[in-house]
């Protein structure tokens, strides 16, 4: 009888699981449809119908390399007015802007966490204006200054994300709205889904782009009656900034080692510290060197008629949005593990709790068939 009402139970929850993932499909299709035809970058809008350049003006911050550079080029080449901030005035990245770009573009010297460096931007981009204003400022500056577990990262990192990718932004956002109110334009801010899903080993990353994800949706509200429109662009994985510079993890992995307490080093071990960073390493190798999805998106959330709100640059990002919203925590956990950093050792003091266990259960087994 047992064993008929265990088939019975195993037949039943069969069952309801398959029932389950024919609900889920039956909710998810339309919700992909729908995801995909709000939030994709794929040009829906024939190119003959987007918006002239013209004399349009755009400001574009972290123009150094990646996205920002990349960027820079494809809107001077379109004719667009652009003013490309940079870091460092003298780097490679802009003295390759200066020689591959029309005298329409202007490089400006910018660090977008100091203030006085942000008045000094707009106060040249307000003089070059006049009366006109700004069609769009494209906030692109962004650090990813992470490596490990949250209980492993120093505070600095938490701090430097947070410095860049937020409160940065919001500075250089809140000194140009004036400009953009004045011309009904727009404002791009290139985010992150690692600010609406919980990558392991991304924390103060992602903890900064998720309050920049609500502070741009909270802007969209904003600045929806002045006839503002406000998209943010989600990329997938690619090839930008140090990502794929071997060295540069070498480095921040000694760093890592050499600021953790002896007792912490302990608990989680060198080899697990170690896994990470091979595990960064391998995704960084694995990243897409073609920017062309972002860049695509970019000029269409400054030319589309009617921009969207959400922009998915790269293969993947929708669906992850569409299991984030639509299916159970443990099928999350698995993909995002998936596509980012699956570790495989667990830390150090976990597995020796677990070796006690396993002998202590063989001293049971060994003692259970001796005589009293």
């Amino acid at each position: 009888m047992d064993e008929w009402w265990a088939l019975m139970c195993g037949c039943g929850a069969s069952v309801l699981g398959v029932a389950a993932a024919a609900i889920a499909l039956a909710v998810a299709a339309p919700a992909w449809w729908l995801l995909l035809k709000t939030s994709s970058s794929r040009r829906s809008t024939p190119r003959d119908k987007l918006l002239p350049a013209g004399d349009k003006v755009v400001v574009i911050t972290g123009c150094d390399s990646g996205f920002g550079k990349a960027t820079a080029w494809r809107l001077d080449s379109l004719g667009f007015r652009v003013f490309a901030t940079v870091l460092d005035a003298d780097g490679e990245g802009a003295r390759e802007l200066r020689r591959t770009c029309s005298e329409r573009l202007a490089l400006v010297q910018l660090d977008i966490t100091q203030p006085a460096q942000v008045r000094r931007a707009l106060e040249r981009v307000a003089a070059e204006l006049g009366s006109r204003g700004l069609w769009a400022l494209v906030n692109n500056a962004g650090v990813c200054i992470n490596f490990g577990d949250i209980e492993l990262s120093e505070m600095s990192n938490f701090r430097g994300c947070m410095e860049v990718n937020f409160f940065g932004t919001l500075d250089v956002t809140k000194a140009f709205l004036p400009l953009l109110r004045r011309h009904k334009g727009r404002l791009v801010t290139v985010s992150s889904p690692a600010g609406d899903h919980p990558f392991p080993c991304l924390a103060a990353y992602g903890a900064s782009k998720a309050a920049l994800n609500l502070f741009t949706d909270t802007l969209r509200q904003e600045l929806a009656p002045w006839g503002v429109h406000v998209s943010s662009i989600l990329p997938s994985s690619y090839k930008t900034g140090r990502c794929s510079d071997a060295a540069y993890w070498e480095a921040r992995h000694r760093d890592l080692l050499a600021s953790l307490p002896p007792e912490l080093l302990d608990d989680f071990g060198a080899d697990y510290v170690g896994e990470t960073k091979e595990l960064f390493q391998r995704f960084a190798r694995c990243a897409d060197p073609d920017l062309g999805p972002v860049v695509d998106a970019m000029e269409r959330a400054l030319l589309e008629p009617r921009p969207r709100a959400r922009y998915f640059a790269g293969p993947g990002v929708g669906l992850m949005y569409l299991v984030g919203a639509y299916f159970p925590a443990a099928i999350r956990k698995r993909f995002l593990q998936s596509l980012f950093v699956k570790k495989r050792l667990a830390p150090r003091a976990l597995r020796r709790a677990g070796a006690a266990r396993h002998d202590d259960n063989n001293n049971r087994d060994k003692g259970a068939g001796q005589p009293e």
